[in-house]
This record gives C-alpha cells, structure tokens and sequence, in this order.
C-alpha cells in the first residue's frame, strides 16, 4: 500500500490534521516524507492511531503513551502499567459510583432543606475528608 497524505489520515483517524502534527512533535508518530507541501504518513500510522487513541481513552497522558511505543512505531508496553492503570480505573469507578449515588440521594431527598437530611450530612462529612471525590484530570496538551 503506497503512503497516505496527511488529509487522509486526519479522515480515517477521524482526528484533524493539527492533532497529527502535534503528534509528530511529541514524537508519537513521524512522516515518511513529503509530497509537495503535504506530509506523507505509512499506512501503519493509522494503527499506532488507534493505539494512541485507545491509551487516551484508558487515561494514560501522551508522554505515557509515547514510552509505550519503539522507535519503529510497534507497541512496547510494561504489563504493569496496564494492570496499575487498571487499578485506577477501578478506584475511579467506586468513587464515581459513590458521587452518582449521592447525587441521586439529594434530588429524591425527602428533608425540608439539605442540610435537615442526615444522609446528605454523612455524604458532605464524607466528601470533606476526601472519601467522595471527583477524579483528576492530567495535563497533557492537546488531543
């Protein structure tokens, strides 16, 4: 299969083209040359995409995922990252699973004021001391 122009990779990445030039500097992906003014990209960018997009997705920040891929693009990945990340997962999921519940408590909550429920006290005692929280975001540039 003969190199895809940057157009068509931003197309069936389903990402803009800004986004595959940040990618190249953060040394995620890089062109196979040039045609014109055009980058020029090997089929097989399209998978490390996808790898790229899935990383994203799990939570990892790109500097993660750029020490999850050689320098010939094949994916190196410590299975112990990926079971530490499954772990996070699991510990966001909880606290999630606690926020939604306590949500769900105070729009059906029967108290004359918030405040009077002591359900709602419990879950804001909890939420000081840190055991409901809302997850953090990372930092990490662009897409």
């Amino acid at each position: 299969m003969t190199d895809l122009d940057i157009s068509e990779v931003a197309h069936r990445a389903g990402v803009p083209a800004s986004t595959l030039r940040f990618y190249e500097e953060k040394g995620l992906i890089a062109p196979t040359g040039r045609r014109g003014l055009r980058r020029q990209y090997d089929p097989g960018v399209l998978e490390r995409l996808a790898l790229i997009a899935l990383g994203r997705t799990a939570g990892f920040s790109l500097d993660e995922i750029a020490r999850m891929i050689a320098p010939d693009g094949q994916p190196r990945i410590d299975r112990q990252i990926l079971t530490d990340k499954a772990a996070e997962l699991d510990r966001t999921i909880r606290e999630l699973g606690v926020l939604r519940d306590s949500l769900r408590h105070a729009a059906a909550c029967p108290a004359p004021s918030h405040m009077e429920c002591p359900t709602f006290r419990r879950i804001l005692k909890a939420a000081v001391s840190g055991v409901v929280g809302v997850p953090r975001k990372r930092a990490s540039g662009p897409p």
